[in-house]
């Protein structure tokens, strides 16, 4: 039996690792340690939360006593640490909840795990500390081509169909960290102190860097929820500049099946770029919105064009983002099974279909419900 923390796992990201891993692993013991912040909702669990596999703790990842406590009690065997503020809207507001959560949460993590790992016999043998980071440490790309171009690589998701890429550069493992908001610069932080507790400490780590992710559950301040929601509403569509901001998606079961893969097979020490090979400018990506929705609600196709509405450009907005995932392809197997136009149609109908989790979220209710929940335990 093995016992896995999983950090932020009430999350968006960590609510879909954490189901895989108890569905997939019924002899693993899953604790899923959250603070439950604004983003973190158990609504978003509530299909295998009385699996006798999965525990749930609420706690927060900056308190070392607590994770040290939660470690020697639990007998822990390996971390995937997803837990992390994202939002760079809010890190921009507020850089010091960044740093505090990002970085010192994951040193505190990282000097739990070695604590307990030290004490024992074995030591680091079959022991695991997994690291979860962004594509955003790296800066900006460059966009040479801006109407795009037939990317040189191809995989199974794209067979058959031309992505379009905007330049000849992407992201790779050996790249330069160049973060431009709080949110970047915590998140390289955090991974520089991962690494550093394998030089110094010879602690088994493993970071990867992860594109922009979609799908179901995200909390709906980022973008294709946020607009899913105003376009069934005909609420206005904020559009940062002209919108020809790029980003590369992928979808959200794609990422969990990474972890999974990583987890399990990806060499100690190294780093693996996560990608979907899906370069999108950002009014692309909302003009399939537009189209998707009013096309399910029954609308004439386009209708809601006219909700787009250009706003002043985020501070620092970085212009590229694109990964290059050829080293985790070509080493352990792992490609994203869905095209995007597959994936987006999928994530709108959850939307559509699960309103009722989508007011809770947006009205806070979900929140006040746990609040008062874990007030009176």
């Amino acid at each position: 039996m093995q016992n896995i923390i999983i950090t932020g796992g009430a999350g968006f990201i960590g609510s879909h690792v954490v189901r895989l891993f108890v569905n997939k692993y019924p002899q693993y013991n899953i604790y899923n340690v959250d603070k439950l912040t604004y983003a973190g909702n158990l609504a978003n669990l509530k299909d295998i939360e009385d699996k006798p596999n999965y525990h749930f703790i609420k706690a927060d990842i900056c308190d070392f006593e607590t994770m040290l406590d939660i470690m020697q009690r639990d007998q822990i065997d390996g971390i995937i640490h997803l837990a992390a503020e994202s939002h760079v809207d809010r890190s921009i507001k507020d850089p010091f909840t960044f740093a505090q959560t990002n970085v010192m949460g994951t040193l505190s993590l990282l000097q739990a795990a070695k604590a307990y790992w030290e004490s024992l016999p074995e030591k680091y043998e079959g022991k695991r500390f997994y690291h979860i980071s962004t594509d955003e440490v790296y800066g900006a790309l460059q966009m040479t081509h801006p109407e795009g171009i037939v990317p040189p690589f191809t995989t199974k998701a794209s067979s058959g169909k031309h992505h379009l890429a905007y330049g000849e550069k992407f992201f790779t493992e050996d790249l330069k960290y160049q973060p431009h908001s709080p949110y970047s610069a915590a998140k390289a932080s955090s991974d520089h102190f991962v690494r550093a507790f394998h030089d110094t400490f010879g602690m088994p780590t493993i970071v990867t860097n992860c594109s922009n992710n979609y799908g179901p559950y995200q909390f709906p301040e980022k973008l294709i929820p946020l607009f899913i929601n105003n376009i069934r509403h005909r609420k206005p569509l904020p559009v940062y500049g002209k919108g020809e901001n790029v980003r590369d998606w992928l979808y959200v079961e794609d990422h969990a099946r990474a972890i999974d893969t990583i987890f399990h097979n990806g060499k100690i020490a190294e780093t693996y770029n996560i990608g979907g090979f899906n370069e999108w400018k950002n009014i692309d990506i909302i003009k399939v919105l537009i189209n998707t929705v009013d096309r399910l609600l029954g609308r004439p196709e386009g209708a809601d064009m006219d909700l787009i509405t250009y706003i002043t450009d985020r501070a620092g907005h970085d212009l590229r983002y694109a990964i290059d995932s050829t080293k985790l392809q070509k080493e352990l197997g792992w490609e994203p099974s869905l095209q995007f136009e597959e994936g987006i149609e999928k994530t709108v109908k959850w939307y559509l279909d699960n309103q009722e989790w989508l007011d809770n979220v947006t009205s806070g209710d979900y929140q006040k419900y746990y609040d008062n929940m874990y007030k009176n335990r």
